[in-house]
């Protein structure tokens, strides 16, 4: 009784193995929220977390000290989640908002930053993106570059090879 040949074991009477599966998930393409992406989701979780904490007590409980900074860093905490969210799916129009919040969070950090130093009078209290993130270990700073390196590498390409049906012989 004849059997079907299994995927690559070569094929009866043809002498050639059958195509490998494709080496990733074609359909994956253009997601930034896939293999290193998700540690970039994690680590813009984390800030979310962290600046909306800081921010609601600085807003509830010393408001009147510094409004101005508490309220950049509410602004902050409100860029991570948008980032966040916007990362961790990863397609479609949500890659936009990701483009979109993380290049706000990079304008942020810059515009903040040099300010703070400029006029440390103007902050009276630091945000998170007082001298470029200093508080944070510059991962303020960073952390942007990295999610638009990240949504750079990670961006569809309609002409990649695992796109095509066809064999090209």
């Amino acid at each position: 009784m004849p059997t079907e040949p299994t995927p690559g074991t070569p094929a009866a009477g043809r002498g050639a193995a059958s195509p490998a599966p494709p080496a990733h998930d074609p359909g994956a393409e253009g997601s930034s929220g896939r293999g290193f992406g998700r540690l970039l989701v994690a680590v813009y979780g984390v800030f979310a977390i962290s600046a909306f904490a800081r921010a609601a007590y600085q807003l509830a409980e010393q408001f009147h000290e510094a409004p101005l900074a508490y309220l950049l860093s509410a602004f902050a905490a409100l860029v991570y989640v948008v980032a966040t969210v916007a990362l961790a799916v990863g397609r479609g129009r949500w890659r936009t908002v990701a483009w979109i919040a993380v290049g706000v969070e990079l304008a942020g950090v810059v515009t903040v930053g040099t300010v703070s130093l400029v006029d440390a009078a103007a902050f009276p209290d630091a945000t998170v993106w007082s001298g470029y993130g200093q508080g944070y270990g510059y991962v303020p700073l960073v952390l942007p570059l990295v999610g638009l390196w990240w949504l750079h590498r990670t961006r569809p390409r309609p002409n990649h090879p695992d796109r095509t049906t066809e064999d090209p012989a």
